[in-house]
C-alpha cells in the first residue's frame, strides 16, 4: 500500500511537471498555443501506446525536457488508455450503469449504424485485393503457425479495444481441439440465428425478410441440410423494440430465446450468428469463386477482456479457446480451399453470445454494398467449408 501511494504521488508530481512545462512553452514552439501542445502531447502518447511501430517510425531521435517528463507521467498514469475505452471506469467493480453501457456497446459498436439501421461512418475500410484463385499465397505449415507473431500478422486482425498474447493463440492448442460433430445420432447439429435481424444488402427488397440477412441465413440452412447436416433456423427478431430499431439489447434478447432452443434440442452442437457487415460506401468486399462473383465473409471472436481492465468477469466466457480454435481452423479450411475467401479473424473485447456453446461461430458475411446474389453465392462456399471443419477428414 507504501509503494502504491508513493507511485501515485510520483506519478501526480511528474504529471505536474509536465503541464507546467506544456502551458509555459517548453514542449515546443511550433503550435499556435499552450492548448495545440498540450493536445500535440496527448496525441503523441496515444499514438505511442497504441500505434507504436508509426510512433517509432515518427520519432525524433532526441527529446526535450518537456517530453522527458510527459513520457515518465504517461508512463505512470495511461490516461490515452483510459480515453481509448470511452468508458468511465472509476473502480475495479464497474456500477450498474457502467455495466450497461458496456452492454450498449457491446451491440451497438460491431456495425456503426443510426437508428434506422443505415451506415454512418467509422466502419473498417477494406481492399478488395484479394488472392486469385488457385493460386495460394500464405504458408499454413505448422512451423509457421507456431510463431505468433506470423499467426497473428497473418490471419487476425486485434481492435484496439482488447488483446491476446500466444498463451492463447498457440497454434497445436487451436489446432489439436477436435471440432467434428458427432454424425451417428439423429437430431439437428447446427442452430443458426441472427442478432441483428434487420440487415439487408444492396437491391434487397425494403421489408422482404427472404432478401434480407434472414433470407441468407435460411438459404445456409438449406444448403447445410442437403449435405446431410441437420440444421435448424431461427428466425426471431432481437433488434426491434416497440416497432423501432434497438440493438442496445440484442445479445440479450437473442439469448434468452436460443437458450430454450438448444434446451428443447440436445443433440445440437455448432451455433451460428450470421451477421452482415458495414463497411465504407465505396468498398465492395467480393470475390471469384468458380467464376461466381461472390461475399466475402469474416469470422468474429469475442475476448471478454477489455486492455484497461482485463477479463470482464460479468461477461465470463468458458469456451473462449474452443471458440478460437473454432475460428481458426474455419479460417484455414477457408483459405485453403478458396484462396481469398475469409477476410482476417476480427478479435474484440466483448461475449457476443460466444459462450452458448464450445462450438459457437460468428459470421460478418458480406455487407451492405453487397448484393443478395453475392451473398447466397458466399453461402455456398460457407457450407462447404463447415462441411470440411465439422465432418470431412
Amino acid at each position: 500500500m507504501k509503494e502504491e501511494y508513493l507511485g501515485r504521488g510520483m506519478a501526480a508530481f511528474l504529471l505536474c511537471l509536465a503541464f507546467t512545462y506544456v502551458i509555459f512553452g517548453g514542449a515546443g514552439r511550433t503550435g499556435n498555443g499552450w492548448e495545440y501542445r498540450w493536445q500535440r502531447g496527448l496525441i503523441q502518447k496515444t499514438e505511442e501506446m497504441y500505434l507504436s511501430g508509426a510512433a517509432f517510425v515518427s520519432k525524433s531521435e532526441s527529446a526535450s525536457l518537456g517530453q522527458w517528463l510527459l513520457a515518465q507521467a504517461f508512463s505512470w498514469i495511461p490516461l490515452p488508455g483510459y480515453l481509448e475505452e470511452k468508458l468511465p471506469y472509476k473502480t475495479a467493480v464497474e456500477d450498474e450503469e457502467t455495466i450497461a453501457k458496456i452492454l450498449e456497446n457491446q451491440a451497438n459498436e460491431e456495425h456503426f449504424v443510426d437508428e434506422n439501421g443505415k451506415l454512418v461512418g467509422g466502419a473498417e475500410v477494406v481492399e478488395d485485393v484479394v488472392p486469385q484463385q488457385g493460386q495460394p499465397v500464405i504458408d499454413m505449415s505448422i512451423e509457421k503457425l507456431r510463431d505468433f507473431d506470423y499467426l497473428l500478422g497473418t490471419f487476425y486482425t486485434v481492435d484496439s479495444s482488447t488483446m491476446i498474447g500466444p498463451e492463447q493463440l498457440n497454434a497445436d492448442d487451436l489446432l489439436g481441439r477436435n471440432m467434428k460433430i458427432d454424425t451417428g445420432t439423429e437430431g439437428p447439429k447446427i442452430l443458426v440465428f441472427h442478432t441483428h435481424s434487420q440487415e439487408e444488402f444492396a437491391d434487397s427488397t425494403p421489408g422482404d425478410p427472404n432478401t434480407s440477412i434472414i433470407g441468407i441465413g435460411e438459404y445456409l440452412t438449406q444448403l447445410l441440410n442437403a449435405k446431410g447436416i441437420p440444421t435448424l433456423h431461427d428466425t426471431g427478431v432481437y433488434d426491434i423494440i416497440n416497432g423501432q430499431l434497438d440493438r442496445s439489447n440484442a445479445y440479450e434478447n437473442a439469448e434468452a430465446s436460443i437458450r430454450p432452443i438448444l434446451e428443447a434440442n440436445p443433440t445440437v452442437e455448432v451455433v451460428i450468428d450470421l451477421h452482415r457487415d458495414g463497411v465504407a460506401e465505396g468498398t465492395h468486399l467480393v470475390t471469384d469463386v468458380g467464376g461466381k462473383p461472390t461475399a466475402r465473409i469474416m469470422y468474429f471472436n469475442g475476448l471478454s477482456r477489455t486492455r484497461t481492465n482485463g477479463d470482464i468477469d460479468y461477461l465470463y466466457n468458458p469456451y473462449i479457446q474452443d471458440n478460437l480454435a473454432f475460428s481458426l481452423q474455419m479460417q484455414l479450411a477457408s483459405e485453403r480451399m478458396y484462396p481469398g475467401f475469409a477476410r482476417h479473424i476480427y478479435l474484440r473485447g466483448y461475449r457476443y453470445n460466444l459462450h452458448l456453446m464450445p462450438k459457437s461461430l460468428l459470421i460478418e458475411a458480406g455487407a451492405q454494398t453487397n448484393t443478395v446474389g453475392e451473398m447466397r453465392n458466399a453461402m455456398e462456399v460457407l457450407a462447404e467449408t463447415l462441411h470440411q471443419v465439422l465432418v470431412g477428414e
